[in-house]
C-alpha cells in the first residue's frame, strides 16, 4: 500500500510540475464550532456531545469542539461549557476552542480548555462585524490571550478570514493578509489557518496569498480554511497542497457558513478532502465511512438539505 502511494504521488507531482506534495496531511475537523455556529435550529447539548464523540472514533486528531463567544452574538455556542465537559476525551486528539478576548479564555480554562484558538481578520470592515473593533484592537486582544496561554502551557492556534475575498470590501490583498498572520505567529500562535470566509477565492488567488505569506512565514505553520460557495474550495487546497502546506481544515458534511458573512456556503466537506487525498496517496490517518457515520447522524437532527458534501450523497445512496 505504501508504495502504490509514493507511485502515485510521483506521478501527481510529474505531471502538475509541483515541488512537492506532503507525504501526510493533517484535517483540522471545524463542524462541532464552525459548521454549527449558523444554525438557525438550537442544536441539543447532547447532540453536539455525541456529534464530537463520534468524530472522536474516526481517526482525526484535531476536533474544533465549541466557541467561548457570548451567547448574544452567537446563540447556539452558549452550551461550550456543557459541550466541552460532556465529551469523551480521545488520547492523541486535540480538542480546540475559539476565544475571543481573554474573558473567553478565563471561562475555556474552567471548563478544562487544553488548547484555544484566537479568530481574526485581514480585512478591517469584516473585523468590526465580526469581532466589534478594528484589526490592530482585535491583535491587541489576542495577545492578551496568547500571554495567558503561554502562562499555563495551553497551544494557540490562529485563524485569519477572508484572505481571498470580503463580503464588504471585495478582494483582500495578499500583503493585509501576511501582515495579520505574522503578528499572530509573533504573538505566540502555533498555527496560522487561512480562511476563504465567503469562498469566493479560486486556485490563482491561493497561489497568489500563500507566495506572500510564506515569504515571511514558513509553510509548516499555516494551514488552509475554505468555504465552498462557488464551488472552488478542492481546487483550492489542492493548490494549497502543491506548495507545501500539509493542514487542512474541513467540516464533516460541509455544515457551516458565516453569520457575518452574506451569502458564504458552507464549508469543505471532511468527506469530499478525504476522498481527495486517498486517491493522491496522502496519507490522514481518518476513516472515511466513519465520517460518513457521524454526518449521517448530525444530518438526522439537522435535515439532509444542510449536508453538501457530494462524496457523503454519493456514499450513502449507492454502492459506488
Amino acid at each position: 500500500m505504501q508504495r502504490g502511494r509514493s507511485t502515485c504521488l510521483r506521478q501527481l507531482r510529474h505531471l502538475c510540475g509541483v515541488r512537492q506534495f506532503p507525504q501526510q496531511v493533517k484535517i483540522v475537523e471545524v463542524g462541532p464550532r464552525d459548521g454549527l455556529q449558523n444554525e438557525k435550529t438550537t442544536v441539543p447539548t447532547d447532540v453536539k456531545i455525541e456529534f464530537i464523540n463520534k468524530l472522536s472514533q474516526t481517526g482525526l486528531r484535531v476536533i474544533e469542539a465549541t466557541s467561548f463567544v457570548s451567547p448574544k452574538w452567537v446563540p447556539q455556542m452558549a452550551d461550550h461549557a456543557a459541550v466541552l465537559s460532556g465529551i469523551k476525551r480521545h488520547p492523541g486528539v486535540s480538542y480546540p476552542v475559539l476565544t475571543p478576548n481573554l474573558k473567553g479564555f478565563q471561562a475555556a480554562v474552567e471548563a478544562n480548555a487544553q488548547e484555544v484558538a484566537v479568530f481574526g481578520a485581514a480585512s478591517e470592515s469584516f473585523s468590526r462585524k465580526n469581532v466589534n473593533c478594528s484589526i490592530d484592537e482585535s491583535l491587541e486582544r489576542f495577545k492578551l490571550v496568547c500571554d495567558a496561554a503561554a502562562h499555563k502551557g495551553i497551544p494557540v492556534r490562529g485563524y485569519v478570514s477572508c484572505v481571498l475575498g470580503c463580503p464588504y470590501e471585495g478582494k483582500i490583498s495578499p500583503k493585509a493578509v501576511s501582515k495579520v498572520a505574522v503578528k499572530m505567529k509573533e504573538m505566540g500562535c502555533y498555527e496560522i489557518s487561512l480562511g476563504d470566509t465567503i469562498g469566493v477565492g479560486t486556485a490563482g488567488g491561493m497561489s497568489a496569498m500563500l507566495e506572500e505569506v510564506s515569504s515571511h512565514l514558513p509553510l509548516s505553520c499555516l494551514a488552509v480554511h475554505c468555504h465552498d460557495t462557488y464551488g472552488q474550495a478542492l481546487s483550492n487546497i489542492l493548490t494549497a497542497l502543491q506548495m507545501g502546506v500539509s493542514v487542512v481544515d474541513s467540516a464533516a458534511g460541509g455544515l457551516g457558513g458565516c453569520p457575518y458573512a452574506p451569502g458564504a456556503s458552507g464549508n469543505v466537506a471532511t468527506e469530499d478532502v478525504i476522498y481527495l487525498l486517498d486517491g493522491m496517496g496522502i496519507e490522514t490517518g481518518v476513516d472515511l465511512m466513519k465520517v460518513v457515520e457521524a454526518s449521517r447522524y448530525i444530518s438526522n437532527h439537522l435535515g439532509n438539505k444542510t449536508v453538501s458534501s457530494k462524496v457523503f450523497r454519493a456514499l450513502t445512496s449507492s454502492k459506488l
